[in-house]
């Protein structure tokens, strides 16, 4: 029979064992969430102008680096502190982590990545108009006070154990952050595009200038997304167990039948699917099954996903109705499906999973009152701080920059293609057809621009040939008005020489007709007596 000190070693290494694998996993995961950035890069890239999709990656980079930073000095403590009950944290500002146990770093880096997201939805939002450095002030506003405070409501007690936010002691659920990650960055990206405004033209009648400028790039980002999510989702298990394959399954589902939705009902209506849009039904449905995916069935995932779609495109039509410009749709996706995710908790999620034996309308009562919440707080002060910062500092470039690009303004970076595209600007506006542009070779804008000057001179050999054309033609005229004028001139000249001796004939003619006929006393002289 095994000792008591034997038995206890054991307990231990298995403790030890799992803690390891949990450490492990969470780690993984975080990597996948990090993965998620550089999806919404090229996610955000291809789908803005070319004009300022250096702006929108090098945010995406940048916003990150700012939520790292200041997610570690405040957001941490505020979120996970303990000491201040259920509103804030009030220790862990600034934390070393020296002397910390490998779960809390772990944890710590894992719940950055989350901020980070948070903040990366807003960037898409407001691209192509809004300034560098003023992006800067709403990443700080958001990873300083807004998420991490309600994120204490929601999750401060993950690290301890023990619910502390009053929104967690009231039963609210929301597994990985449709609303805590999602409708956060969700809500601060619409009082963001209500601040700064519509991109210039933005709702004239020339909407198409507004097109994507590489789909298959933000295709790219969107599955880089996908498979980040995966870690988003299945990371916040926080542990390594047998629920975990349940999460990854059901955050495949959900979005293929979101994308799934979409593609059907663009088919029905146009006949053809719509790229951009099949996109946001994919993400939207990862959006909706972030907050249910551990208690909620796979066919209740693919209803939850298909929905989120849906109510992604509604969300979309009615930005667009009310003049409110999303450059990439994050208000849609992550608000409005977010949303929809933690209150479809109540609707579908595992009755056993409730707080304190909840039925479904009582649960879904408190879902709501966490989306109510999210709405009145990260909505109201980011509005408010964006008002003043703006009063302060223009979050909005001016118009010249805007039509001009933002990676030119901003960053005075003028790719190959953007020259061209300039030159090809002054070509049409000149009317110039005679100065070649110039090439830049081993470049898709060189390619481009010797394909053009082939037709310039093609062009140039048609004018050529059209004015030697025009040349021969009027000598031809000039030959002709000649010989009509010669034509003339002797006509003339014919006619005085005829008209001269016929005029003496008919004179001729006329005397001898008046002499030969006999006159009146003639005649009586004749007329025998």
């Amino acid at each position: 029979m095994a000792s008591f000190g034997s038995v206890v070693n054991q307990y231990k290494t298995k403790r030890n064992n799992a803690l390891s694998s949990s450490v492990s996993w969470i780690l993984l995961c975080t990597f996948l969430v990090l993965l998620m950035q550089a999806g919404f890069l090229w996610l955000e890239t291809g789908l803005v102008r070319a004009k300022s999709s250096v702006n929108i990656a090098i945010k995406n980079m940048m916003d990150f680096c700012v939520s790292a930073a200041v997610f570690w000095a405040i957001g941490f403590g505020l979120m996970f502190g303990a000491g201040a009950g259920p509103l804030i944290g009030s220790e862990g500002f600034l934390a070393s982590l020296k002397n910390a146990s490998a779960w809390t770093k772990v944890f710590f880096f894992f719940q950055l990545a989350f901020c980070s997201t948070a903040i990366t939805i807003v960037s898409g939002a407001i691209a192509e108009r809004a300034t560098f450095f003023g992006y800067f002030a709403i990443a700080i506003l958001g990873a300083s006070v807004i998420y991490p405070v309600f994120g204490h409501w929601a999750w401060g007690g993950l690290l301890s154990g023990e619910p502390t936010g009053w929104l967690e002691k009231a039963g609210f659920i929301d597994f990985a952050g449709s609303t805590v990650v999602h409708s956060i960055g969700g809500w601060i990206a619409l009082s963001a595009v209500l601040v700064i405004g519509p991109r210039l033209g933005r709702f004239s009648r020339k909407r198409d200038r507004f097109g994507a400028s590489d789909l298959s790039l933000s295709i790219a980002g969107a599955f880089f997304l996908w498979i980040g999510w995966f870690g988003f989702n299945g990371g916040s298990v926080l542990a390594f167990d047998e629920s975990v394959p349940g999460v990854l399954l059901n955050t495949l589902m959900a979005p293929a039948a979101g994308g799934l939705a979409v593609m059907v009902l663009f088919i029905v209506q146009n006949r053809r699917p719509d790229v951009p849009r099949m996109i946001n039904g994919v993400l939207a449905g990862l959006v909706a099954v972030t907050a249910n995916c551990h208690i909620v069935s796979i066919h209740s995932a693919l209803i939850i996903g298909a929905v989120g779609g849906l109510i992604c495109l509604a969300a979309q039509k009615l930005l667009d109705i009310h003049r409110i410009d999303d450059a990439v749709s994050a208000i849609p996706v992550h608000l409005a499906a977010g949303i929809w995710g933690t209150l479809a908790v109540a609707l579908f999620g595992d009755l056993s999973a409730f707080h304190d034996g909840a039925g479904r309308w009582d649960q879904f009562l408190i879902q709501l009152q966490g989306v109510g919440t999210a709405a009145v707080y990260a909505f109201g002060v980011s509005y408010v701080g964006l008002r003043i910062i703006n009063m302060i500092y223009p979050l909005r470039v001016t118009a010249r920059e805007e039509l001009r690009g933002l990676d030119v303004s901003e960053h005075g970076h003028e790719s190959a293609m953007q020259i061209l595209l300039n030159e090809l600007e002054s070509h049409a506006r000149k009317g110039s057809q005679t100065r070649p542009v110039s090439v830049e070779p081993n470049t898709r804008a060189g390619v481009v621009a010797l394909r053009y000057n082939r037709v310039l001179d093609r062009v140039r050999a048609e004018i050529a040939e059209k004015e030697n054309l025009l040349t021969e033609l009027t000598i031809e005229k000039q030959r002709a008005e000649v010989a009509n004028s010669a034509k003339t001139q002797f006509l003339m000249n014919i006619s005085h020489e005829l008209l001269t001796p016929l005029n003496a004939i008919a004179g001729f003619q006329r005397y001898c007709v008046n002499s030969s006929v006999p006159g009146p006393r003639a005649r009586m002289s004749t007329i025998p007596s």
